[in-house]
């Protein structure tokens, strides 16, 4: 440091920082030789805190405002200084600005999938993303576990450290919410709090706080979703319908690729048979929709039930199994049950269907 610059450190008597970045943290104020002037102006701003270190150990902390430094203001310092009449001359001291905004759109992510056992669909791989905001509550821990000596500390420097705690989390709260995987979609919200909840003590031992933690999605493999889709649609399809719109399409496929010569001998015969098919198709429609006398009532399809177990779903059953169940126990006459065309599951005794597995059995006992 030349002669100018030690000339220009001793007339210098404010102390402050305005800070021209968005990601510093902490920032060191530099003097010639750390000396500090007596009567010297503190100007500490909004969303700052200064702690004044004394040969390595903390001494005052100033919140936001304008201070004349003397021993009135600085009373830690004055007892590590020993300074028992006040002070004249200048005193060396270490400045250290620390930012307490928040700092938000902080991004966290799974760099790995996170391989998760779903009930349904076995050992999953999954995905996620978001963003976190944090802030700076407590300086002195802040300095003495998180930055140290450093001049200029910015959130860069510590986003990895809070990244690997934020994914470890959020693989434990995946875990431990008791989700299935294709519930996580709607249930972001719940998540992202319970995640916030588990995160927020740990931060607190770094002297900072998470005031916001949100998941922004969590993905998984291709083949997953769409088997989920497919699940979802299941219940609010009409079975019956989507086999006569497949059986159509199929017919207008075959219909319009005959396969050379052997297809054109062949379309004679295909013919006939695609008609009978569409007439199959379309006439169990038309008499769907026009009650017939001379032909008899379609056969009745197998009884084919899911069942409450466990709090999950199994099945669907047919009566051959459902019969073993109500033998073995596992089927009981307050189990859930549920087939489709049932508004909400219902207890298996009062389903007509079931009654008669639980006819022969012994009314309850009494009480």
């Amino acid at each position: 440091m030349g002669f100018f610059d030690k000339l220009r450190g001793e007339l210098i008597d404010l102390i402050e920082w305005t800070d021209p970045t968005q990601d510093t943290m902490v920032f060191r104020f530099e003097r010639y030789g750390n000396e500090i002037k007596s009567g010297a102006k503190l100007t500490v701003r909004e969303s700052q805190m200064a702690v004044f270190v004394n040969e390595g150990k903390f001494a005052d902390v100033f919140p936001p405002g304008m201070y004349t430094l003397t021993t009135q203001n600085l009373p830690i310092l004055s007892t590590l200084k020993g300074w028992l009449h006040g002070f004249n001359s200048p005193f060396k001291a270490e400045v250290y600005f620390v930012n307490t905004k928040n700092f938000t759109d902080q991004k966290w992510g799974t760099k790995n999938p996170i391989t998760m056992d779903d009930p349904r669909f076995g050992m999953v791989e999954i995905r996620a993303f978001g963003t976190f905001a944090v802030r700076v509550i407590d300086p002195k821990i802040f300095l003495q576990e998180i930055v140290g000596t450093d001049n200029e500390f910015t959130t860069e420097e510590i986003n990895d450290q809070l990244r690997s705690l934020i994914v470890t989390r959020f693989t434990d709260a995946a875990g431990e919410s008791g989700l299935t995987i294709d519930r996580f979609a709607s249930n972001t919200n719940e998540l992202s709090q319970y995640c916030q909840n588990k995160i927020e003590n740990e931060l607190a031992e770094y002297g900072l706080k998470l005031t916001k933690f949100l998941i922004e999605n969590i993905s998984m493999p291709d083949e997953i979703k769409k088997e989920i889709h497919s699940l979802s649609r299941l219940g609010r399809v009409n079975a019956q319908q989507l086999a006569q719109m497949n059986a159509a399409k199929a017919i207008e496929i075959a219909a319009a690729n005959p396969n050379g010569d052997a297809g054109a001998s062949m379309s004679m015969g295909m013919g006939f048979g695609m008609a009978q098919q569409m007439a199959q198709v379309f006439g169990k429609t038309m008499q769907d929709s026009q009650p017939s006398t001379s032909a008899p009532p379609p056969i009745p399809s197998a009884l084919m039930y899911f069942v409450a177990m466990n709090g999950q779903q199994t099945g669907p059953h047919n009566e051959q199994v459902l019969g073993r169940m109500v033998q073995d126990g596992s089927l009981k006459h307050d189990t859930l049950v549920w087939k489709q065309g049932m508004p909400a599951w219902t207890k298996a005794g009062e389903v007509n269907d079931l009654s008669h597995f639980f006819a022969v059995m012994p009314p309850p006992i009494p009480q």
